[in-house]
């Protein structure tokens, strides 16, 4: 029995940031994917997962990202990638968490940065977080708890603060990495591409509508 619906944020309750990911890469001339495979490398020790778990600041990351960028042979603006995280809110996401909330436990887990200052929540991938932020029990960021997805902790600590098995929640996510542990687990997965299609599968398993 499903207690629970937990969801990422960046690429499920909002638009993807490999959307801008994509475009900086094309607008600066750089090979298709070139972002994604730089954070994919040494994914648990790179510059990427340490701003995530607040282990650099913002300057120790451009430095750190831009280096691991020009041993691919590239030159990468780390700020520009970081512009790219601003995405946009998917309005029927956010009415589908804000009704799961009458039935069920909610939480958000992300993985996120800590805004340095005022003109960081612009590019925070959180930064539209407060839209949902009240209506859901629980909201773990990597940026606080120091760990991230996919480190099982993570989904741990969610579970304990709902006080769930996690065999009674589904976590959607855009990325398959981060169900793989959520899933050993034994929780139910939902890969998120679309706002329309997580509608879908998790009305699906729910067996209730969400619009």
């Amino acid at each position: 029995m499903i207690k629970a619906v937990l969801f990422d944020f960046g690429g499920v309750i909002t638009t993807s940031p490999f959307e801008g990911f994509a475009r900086y890469e094309q607008a600066a001339g750089l090979p298709e994917g070139l972002i994604r495979q730089i954070n994919s490398t040494n994914p648990d020790a790179n510059a990427w997962a340490k701003l995530e778990r607040s282990e650099v600041d913002r300057d120790g990351f451009t430095q750190l990202f831009e280096q691991e960028g020009r041993a691919l042979g590239y030159e990468v603006s780390a700020s520009e990638v970081l512009a790219c995280l601003k995405t946009t809110l998917r309005p029927e996401m956010v009415a589908a968490v804000q009704k799961l909330t009458e039935t069920h436990k909610t939480a958000i887990l992300t993985n996120n940065l800590v805004a340095d200052d005022e003109a960081d929540q612009d590019v925070s991938p959180t930064g539209d977080m407060h839209a949902v932020m009240n209506d859901v029990d629980v909201v773990v960021e990597s940026s606080k708890v120091g760990i991230r997805k996919p480190e099982p902790r993570f989904y741990e600590i969610a579970c304990e603060l709902l006080e769930v098995e996690p065999s009674n929640c589904v976590f959607l996510d855009d990325l398959g990495i981060n169900l793989k542990p959520a899933k050993a687990m034994g929780m139910t997965t939902i890969k998120v591409t679309s706002g329309p299609q997580a509608l879908d599968d998790l009305e699906a398993v729910l067996g209730i509508s969400l619009r």
